[in-house]
């Protein structure tokens, strides 16, 4: 699929010559590698924002509804041997609805996006990857996080994916903010569990708020910078995309997170 996707091509012009982009690039690179993530807002203008909103809101009914109480190592059990106040025993309420991949129409703005050339091409020279591939699952490669009133993400890393992307399709009335704090650990090899301790507890002197307005897209180092969005209040929801591309082509998802999320394998 290579259709040409509906974003601000006067702001962002990832359909003319590679030099095009240059200075955009980056200035992503050089903030990714300072603050661990970077900001590229207005990608979706209103138009295709109300589109992609409207084909959302007619999926909320099939999400599935994620309830889980996790430590931010998203394990669901704690650790009798290490003390109460260790990270991996500290648990944290997440709730949220899952839209899949598979329920979009291959005609969704979400999906040209995802799967357009260009769009791909750019985001490896972001994260400094040589190539990125499609996720081969049916669920993962475009998903929709939609949070109502009282669903939050609790403090978190992601995979180990390199990087996460997402882009803001609808803000809540009240709450839903992003929360990042930089590089609490660098792999499993250097936990930094002072920091991360500091972070759950309350400490705020290194977390960010990280803009996330209608349409911007955001591209973050979640595997080594804990991250939450606060619960959401009000009557609109917070609806979010994200995008799962992976180092190596084939890439299936594992069935129990698919299943954990999803509320299915496949």
């Amino acid at each position: 699929m290579n259709n040409k996707p509906e974003i601000d091509f006067e702001r962002y012009p990832l359909d003319k010559s590679p030099g095009a982009m240059a200075d955009t690039i980056a200035t992503c690179q050089n903030q990714l590698e300072k603050d661990q993530y970077c900001s590229l807002p207005g990608f979706f203008p209103t138009a295709t924002l109300a589109n992609v909103v409207t084909e959302v809101d007619s999926l909320i009914p099939k999400a599935n509804q994620a309830n889980s109480l996790r430590n931010c190592y998203l394990e669901r059990t704690q650790d009798p041997d290490l003390p109460h106040s260790h990270p991996r025993n500290i648990m944290n309420p997440a709730r949220y609805r899952m839209i899949p991949a598979d329920l979009f129409s291959d005609r969704s703005s979400l999906k040209k996006l995802y799967f357009w050339d260009p769009f791909r091409s750019f985001i490896s020279q972001i994260v400094g990857e040589s190539e990125l591939y499609p996720s081969a699952d049916p669920l993962q490669p475009v998903n929709v996080i939609c949070y109502g009133p009282g669903d939050q993400s609790a403090w978190h890393y992601d995979s180990d994916n390199a990087f996460t992307m997402t882009l803001m399709l609808q803000s809540a009335e009240v709450g839903g903010v992003f929360e990042l704090a930089p590089n609490t650990r660098r792999g499993i090899e250097e936990e930094n569990l002072e920091y991360v301790s500091s972070v759950l507890s309350g400490e705020r002197d290194r977390v960010h708020t990280v803009s996330r307005t209608p349409g911007e897209l955001t591209i973050f180092r979640g595997c080594n910078s804990l991250h939450r969005v606060t619960q959401v209040a009000g009557a609109r929801k917070r609806l979010m995309a994200v995008f799962v591309y992976e180092k190596t082509p084939g890439v299936i998802g594992d069935p129990v997170v698919n299943q954990t999320v999803y509320g299915r394998v496949n």
